[in-house]
């Protein structure tokens, strides 16, 4: 671990989420002085609370007043945005603002693959985790999905490897703050960071909810890869002209590519992905050998092999990894069969363009339920493709409306629309109109926040909802 002085260290965190309880218990059983801030009152936060129970730990509930920012140290979660009042204070009184996997990557003593984009990261990181695995590798899967990885530091150690998905909010703060006056010991973590194995999918209109403007996404995603060192690499989608504009700030890059052979990296041949690593060039497996659908999975297989490529895994792992991979929950996942009609969990897809991708990986007739809390995105490509590739589309939530007027603007005889208000009422009128042979995907195009806590959420009840039909 690294040289970290946690003792008497006074450490605010802002936002009560996975992160921050993670951290919280971290700091606080390592003898800093934390207080945790939430603008949910204590109440609503009763489930989380009982995994701070017993730690010196300080709660201010209900808002975030200034003594909050009494502190050394301030950690930020990635559900709380960077421009409020009081973190534009505590930048201007010159804090140190950092994050869980900040910090975990300060202390990480292995080797650590970052993975970033705007779809595609969580497959791609959790399939890297199965290739090193498969390679005989200890392999440590965490940061935007499952545990926070901090929690487990000081079991890693130098010979592991360490694959996190990274989300925009969780990279803001790998750049550097050269306003801030960290404590003694921690001026590294006011230093810019990137991964030594760093992977930017895709880039793609999302979150401008939350970012001010898709430069400020761009921007924050590539915070992944511009603070690399010389024996660093960089793997980028090789077909996105964004990425290519960054690869002047990465000294080794390997790209992927669905629709051409690269220089280096991975790519398509008669139907097999190749991989080339300087200068060798060796074949992977058969495209049908993927077991997911559609063409975005494939890229991110593709994704998946440069990557544990760099990090040093064999063409032999990677074919026996991808072999038997069956995918991640809510993204494409098969709920149940019942009476001819397929149910599809796509809970992941939070943007049209995701939603998109769930649209074009079946040749089935589509019954599309779409809906949520809109992000602030164009929904022209996705109102054109669902009214060529769905018979029916069931709008539910705060964006029903919207959607339905997208859909409206290039009126499809053959297509019905039909607007609900939950969830619950979207499944209802789904089985009511499938008939065998079609395919109901729930791929909502929104986030879930409007009535759940998460995607994860909507889609475990969206799986309860399908398993209660009749």
């Amino acid at each position: 671990m690294g040289i970290l002085n946690f003792s008497g260290l006074r450490a605010t965190i802002f936002g009560l989420g996975r992160e921050g309880i993670a951290v919280a218990r971290f700091l606080a059983e390592r003898g800093a002085r934390v207080t945790v801030t939430d603008v949910k009152p204590a109440e609503a936060l009763a489930r989380r609370l009982v995994k701070l129970e017993r730690l010196p730990i300080h709660l201010v509930l209900g808002a975030h007043p200034p003594q909050v920012l009494e502190a050394d140290v301030i950690f930020v979660s990635p559900g709380v945005s960077m421009e409020i009042p009081p973190l534009a204070e505590a930048r201007r009184r010159g804090l140190l603002l950092t994050s869980e996997p900040r910090l975990f990557a300060a202390l990480c003593p292995a080797p650590l693959i970052g993975i970033t984009g705007s779809s595609g990261k969580t497959t791609t990181a959790i399939l890297v985790g199965q290739i090193l695995k498969a390679n005989g590798m200890r392999a440590w899967v965490g940061g935007n999905i499952g545990e926070p990885l901090i929690s487990a530091v000081e079991e890693i150690s130098p010979t592991d490897q360490v694959v996190a998905e990274l989300s925009s909010f969780q990279l803001e703060y790998f750049a550097p703050q050269p306003e801030a006056r960290p404590p003694t010991g921690w001026e590294a973590l006011a230093q810019g960071y990137s991964p030594h194995v760093a992977a930017l999918l895709n880039i793609t209109p999302n979150h401008l909810d939350r970012h001010p403007s898709m430069g400020a996404y761009v921007e924050a995603k590539s915070h992944i890869c511009r603070y690399q060192r010389p024996e660093d690499v960089c793997v980028l989608g090789a077909n996105v002209e964004r990425h290519l504009c960054l690869r002047h700030r990465c000294r080794q890059t390997l790209l992927f590519s669905l629709e051409a052979e690269v220089e280096e990296g991975s790519f398509l041949r008669d139907g097999r992905v190749m991989l080339r690593l300087a200068g060798r060039e060796e074949g992977v497996c058969s495209v049908d050998e993927i077991k997911l659908r559609g063409q975005h999975n494939v890229a991110n297989v593709l994704a998946a092999c440069a990557i544990a490529g760099a990090a040093g895994a064999l063409p032999e792992a990677m074919r026996e990894a991808i072999s038997t991979f069956q995918g991640v929950p809510h993204r494409l996942e098969l709920v149940r069969e019942l009476r001819g009609v397929r149910y599809y969990n796509d809970s992941i897809a939070t943007s049209p363009e995701r939603a998109c991708a769930a649209l074009r990986s079946f040749d089935e007739p589509i019954v599309l339920l779409a809906g949520g809390r809109d992000k602030h995105l164009p929904w022209d490509e996705f109102a054109e493709l669902a009214l060529r590739r769905a018979r029916h589309v069931i709008c539910f939530g705060e964006a029903a409306e919207l959607i339905a007027c997208k859909l409206e603007v290039n009126t499809c005889a053959s297509v019905t629309c039909k607007i609900v208000t939950t969830l619950e009422e979207a499944v209802v009128a789904a089985s009511s109109v499938a008939q065998p042979g079609d395919v109901v995907l729930l791929a909502p195009g929104c986030t879930s926040f409007d009535a759940f806590r998460d995607f994860e959420e909507r889609g475990e009840r969206f799986r309860e909802l399908v398993q209660s039909l009749g």
